[in-house]
């Protein structure tokens, strides 16, 4: 019976984890950037008014976050909408919470979908290979346990909003071509698609310098890849520039046109981020980034089981691929593992490229670093996906079984707090709703709303500005916190 059934186990595990993955989600407290952001206050009305950085590019003018009109419209537009739409069955400050948790479970499972479609060229979420591509994908999707290591979707929403979620949309621009070199399904795209897929270049090369670099790096090596694929099968009696020429015009135009303005825009994209004022607030020199980043390398793969636990399963996954039968789709797995290698090792030589942020001390964190952390999730589902379906029976239910532990490590570790998370910070809205005063002493346990305690009631407003458009506060009113003691 279980082997008849294991795949309504599958889908009651990822409905469970789902629905789990969303409550933990409802816990975590508003970060220090969302009101600034969503109002917006004075520092990021500008990019509001400047989708395209025009008054970078023709002004050199200096404004925070030049390259990110659309992930700031996108904060702006839901967080001044949803969580009035939700009020009508729930509190206003829940409804804001479970805002929060609507948009992280949204790019969650968007991430779950997207990545088990490529692996298992299946569209079906009911049929048994999106499951098994499914279940391998979700366990590594930390909210806690190992987030603070390798969280894909970060307890900010802010951050959510700005890493994962645009990098789930790239994830989604890339699953035609995924499929294509993957199973080898045809490349047919849609005028309705293509149009689609251009949206989402605009709208992705003009979301910050992530998806940019990552664009840098992939697009333009596809293309090379490819070109060079064509050029391989033309006979040499052509001539070098014949052969050259005519392998151009075998790659298929829609992907060309799709990944040349991608690049170009990714380009442009990069320079105008050159104006952001936001990297002005910590400066070290280059050469010492540089001399930082081994320690953040360090840092990230000794912090926590987490990491370095997917990279064993990643070097045993390559192994047993090389010890296998050969097929085409494990070749492609042993290769996909091999660029992912190339890839981290050029992405992290360039990251120091790109700024500097305080609370980045090693340069490398989740965020910086989650382009190598999804490529890593899903070239595991992949070579794990080939491995249960392509092992000889023995060896099979013995690789599941080493799975089923992997997995369940991942899960258990992933466990609440002994307390909501954002307990502490609903105290404060109560205490703060409940006064009449125009300037509220709140307790110092824990921000509210601010990234550390508000010790001057002057830099307050934004954030009651915006419990005040959510109906939290009944009018507006300052705040302040008494600053926490030094540590000895």
């Amino acid at each position: 019976m279980l082997k008849r059934n294991w795949h309504y186990l599958l889908l009651l595990f990822l409905i469970g984890d789902l629905a789990y993955s969303g409550w933990q989600y409802f816990q975590f407290p508003l970060d220090g950037d969302l009101a600034a952001i969503v109002l917006p206050g004075k520092a990021y009305s500008t990019v509001l008014h400047d989708p395209f950085g025009l008054r970078a590019l023709l002004g050199h003018e200096r404004y925070p976050a030049p390259n990110r009109f659309f992930a700031h419209l996108l904060l702006h537009e839901y967080f001044r909408r949803v969580p009035l739409l939700l009020q009508g069955a729930l509190s206003p400050l829940d409804s804001v919470y479970a805002a929060c948790a609507l948009l992280k479970l949204a790019v969650h499972a968007l991430l779950v979908y997207v990545l088990a479609v490529a692996i298992s060229n299946s569209r079906n979420v009911l049929g048994r290979r999106f499951l098994l591509a499914a279940v391998l994908i979700t366990p590594l999707l930390q909210a806690e346990g190992y987030g603070g290591q390798m969280g894909v979707i970060d307890w900010s929403v802010t951050y959510a909003a700005f890493y994962a979620l645009p990098m789930s949309l790239l994830l989604l621009f890339f699953l035609p071509f995924l499929r294509a070199a993957l199973h080898g399904t045809p490349l047919r795209l849609s005028a309705l698609e293509y149009v689609g897929l251009l949206g989402l270049v605009v709208v992705l090369a003009l979301n910050g310098p992530i998806i940019p670099a990552v664009v840098l790096l992939v697009c333009p090596t596809a293309l090379l890849l490819a070109w060079r694929g064509h050029f391989a099968t033309l006979a040499s009696g052509l001539g070098w520039f014949r052969r050259a020429t005519v392998a151009v015009g075998a790659l298929p135009w829609r992907k060309v046109s799709l990944f040349a303005l991608f690049s170009a825009l990714s380009l442009y994209s990069l320079y105008i981020g050159r104006y952001n004022s936001e990297n002005e607030w910590a400066v070290i020199p280059l050469s010492e980034r540089y001399a930082r980043l081994p320690f953040g390398v360090y840092d990230a793969l000794t912090g926590k089981l987490g990491l370095p636990l997917l990279l064993l399963m990643l070097l045993i996954n390559a192994w047993l691929i090389a010890r296998s039968v050969r097929t085409p789709l494990g070749a492609k797995a042993q290769r996909a593992l091999q660029w992912l290698g190339v890839f981290a090792l050029v992405y992290i030589l360039l990251l120091p490229l790109g700024g500097y942020r305080a609370y980045r001390e090693n340069v490398i964190r989740r965020d910086s670093i989650l382009p190598i952390i999804l490529g890593m999730i899903g070239c595991f589902a992949l070579s794990g996906y080939y491995l249960l379906t392509h092992l000889p029976a023995v060896a099979r239910r013995r690789y599941a079984a080493a799975m089923a532990v992997f997995a369940a490590i991942f899960t258990v570790a992933d466990k609440p707090r002994a307390r909501d998370f954002n307990t502490c910070e609903r105290q404060q809205f109560a205490t703060l709703a409940q006064s009449a005063a125009p300037v509220v002493l709140l307790p110092s346990d824990c921000p509210l709303m601010s990234w550390e305690p508000l010790t001057d009631y002057h830099k307050s407003d934004v954030n009651t500005d915006m419990m005040y458009h959510w109906g939290i506060i009944e009018s507006p009113r300052l705040y302040y916190q008494k600053p926490l003691p030094a540590a000895n």
